[in-house]
């Protein structure tokens, strides 16, 4: 009497209520199983499509750290002069957007940095005065105005695209701008989400290829798109005729040397000493820059020839002028271009590459050209193969554990099936929310793999107790969900609610941590109900399918008729489609009852076939 009376106080209330309903939802799904087998799997196979739908990202996009970067590059040959001018007018750009509170910048200052790349630190108000926050909202009251606390909300994001629109109106023509997040993670083109290379043998044909690409980085959803190739540099070209100067007996070492010397100069030609002070001079020699910027004036140098004598150098070269790079950059010996740009609002960074190699392909690049991707998106694909070997490992390392604490190989798989059920609602909430699958939601849905676990760890436990104790399966199955239900659902909601300041939490990098908490509330709430009727069911499958294995066994007629009754209630085709038949008695003298021994313990209402 005080079991039941305990019992009755235990399922009072509005527990009571979810009591009766999980009984009721799990007597359908008993009765039910290959209904219940038949939506499981269609839940599991949706993660194909989900996974299709949804963006894939290194690192969460649209990220709110209250600062940026702005990068600014001018045409080479631009002075120092001129870059300050320019940058001070960007300066003054970024500084009438509200909500930006510094700005430093910085010209030709970095690694590689020339005087025609300028880069600039804005620094933004913080969270709590351009974001909604309980700290405005209380302000707001104690003023009595309670709805400041929702004017004037201005992320991150929404800054940088108004910058971006500035600098389009403020810098002149062929001049480049980049905003961008500062790193987080330091590797090669860490900086910015799209480092896509462009190799081969000829520094033009790259530089056609990426400016190509940039030039549609607008259609292909890039922002912020530049390229590391620029020919832009002007130079003179000197291509030496060698059957002239052969016939004119002009050692081409010479001409050399005589445009080195003329044009690029020598510091110390010789050394000239003074009697007077007692002291060598060092003597270097050089045109005089106006002499050395035009063609026709260096071609009036003279060159000695063989056995005596000078010859004038426009006699035996054709000096041309061009555009040339400042630097060449080479990557496994092959000469590169590299397309660096942003990924546009909307997009992500995994479709965004796709659709740059989709262009590739339709630009048809010639034989001794390739492409790669760096930075990110290389980041990106190593992760991803790295995440599904973590993935693999982490269910081998559960199997392991699990089959050694309950001794069994069966019930294990049994307890990981609930794995793959909570997968597709992890991804399904991650695409309500507009987040993206990356390198923090897949760690959310580790986590979540072990608290989804947790439950079937404790339903079938206390089922194979119950089964221990002398009750049939089916009793057990239903008596022992029905007990574990109270402590699921206190373990869930406990973890849930500790989820939730991190779902709604603000403040610098709020984004990042936030993704982990949407995959664990939305994977554990939504497949609850799930996992809760597909464990059961899928323990009595694959209890029915391990004593068919062991009727196909027995033998004689005996042994055949229970065999053929175990697939009838495998496939819920008897009368009481959902209980597993009596085992065959190994003397043959008839069907025995093993499984409900005199004494047995049976579930309320529950009758043989």
């Amino acid at each position: 009497a005080g079991g039941t009376e305990h019992e009755a106080r235990s399922r009072t209330g509005f527990y009571r209520w979810l009591d009766r309903g999980y009984a009721g939802a799990l007597g359908f799904a008993m009765r039910h199983r290959l209904a219940v087998t038949g939506v499981s799997l269609l839940v599991m196979a949706s993660v194909v499509p989900l996974y299709q739908a949804l963006g894939k990202d290194y690192l969460p996009s649209g990220v709110d750290e209250g600062e940026f970067e702005v990068r600014v590059i001018a045409p080479q040959g631009t002075s120092l002069a001129a870059m300050d001018g320019l940058v001070q007018s960007v300066e003054n750009a970024i500084r009438e957007v509200t909500g930006v509170r510094l700005v430093l910048a910085t010209t030709g200052g970095s690694f590689l940095g020339a005087v025609n790349e300028a880069r600039m630190y804005v620094g933004l108000a913080p969270h709590d005065d351009r974001l909604f926050s309980l700290t405005r909202l209380a302000q707001g009251l104690l003023r009595g105005d309670p709805g400041a606390a929702f004017r004037g909300n201005r992320g991150q994001q929404e800054i940088m695209q108004e910058v971006r629109a500035r600098l389009r109106r403020a810098v002149p023509a062929g001049v480049r701008t980049q905003v961008r997040n500062p790193s987080g993670f330091r590797f090669a083109g860490g900086f910015i989400d799209i480092d896509f290379v462009v190799r081969g043998p000829d520094l033009d044909a790259l530089a056609v290829y990426t400016e190509h690409l940039r030039e549609r980085s607008d259609e292909l959803g890039l922002i912020d798109a530049d390229t590391t190739l620029k020919l832009d540099k002007p130079e003179l070209r000197v291509r030496i005729d060698r059957e002239r100067a052969a016939d004119l007996g002009v050692d081409t070492a010479h001409i050399a040397t005589a445009l080195r010397l003329m044009v690029g100069g020598d510091e110390e030609v010789t050394r000239f000493y003074d009697p007077r002070a007692n002291y060598e001079y060092d003597v270097q020699l050089r045109l005089r820059e106006e002499d050395r910027d035009d063609p026709g004036l260096i071609g009036l140098l003279w060159v000695p020839r063989a056995g005596g004598g000078i010859v004038r150098l426009d006699n035996l070269v054709a000096v041309t002028e061009t555009w040339g790079t400042s630097r060449i950059d080479r990557l496994d010996r092959a000469r590169e271009a590299r397309l660096r740009a942003n990924v546009a609002p909307g997009f992500s960074l995994a479709d965004r590459v796709e659709a740059l190699r989709e262009e590739v392909v339709r630009m048809d690049l010639p034989p001794g050209y390739d492409t790669l991707v760096s930075g990110r998106a290389r980041e990106l694909e190593k992760t991803f193969v790295e995440l599904v070997m973590a993935f693999g490992l982490s269910i081998l390392f559960m199997y392991m554990i699990l089959a050694a604490q309950f001794e069994s190989l069966v019930h294990p798989f049994t307890i990981l099936l609930s794995l793959p059920l909570s997968v597709p609602f992890a991804l399904l909430s991650l695409w309500l929310t507009g987040n993206t699958l990356n390198l923090y939601s897949a760690l959310g849905i580790l986590v979540l793999f072990g608290v989804v676990k947790k439950n079937a760890i404790l339903q079938i436990d206390h089922m194979n107790t119950l089964r221990a104790e002398g009750m049939d399966r089916l009793g057990a199955i239903l008596q022992g969900n029905r007990d574990r239900l109270r402590p699921i659902l206190m373990t869930t909601l406990t973890f849930v609610a500790g989820m939730i300041p991190l779902a709604v939490g603000s403040g610098p990098g709020a984004e990042e941590r936030r993704v982990i908490a949407v995959v664990i509330i939305g994977g554990q709430t939504l497949s609850l109900l799930l996992t809760l009727l597909a464990t059961p069911v899928a323990y009595s499958l694959l209890d029915d399918l391990a004593a068919s294995l062991g009727a196909r066994r027995a033998v004689g007629p005996a042994g055949r008729r229970q065999g053929l009754r175990w697939a009838l209630a495998l496939g819920g085709l008897t009368r009481a489609g959902w209980t597993l038949p009596p085992a065959p008695d190994p003397n043959g003298q008839g069907d025995g009852a093993p499984d409900a021994p005199p004494g047995t313990r049976r579930a309320p209402g529950h009758a043989d076939p």
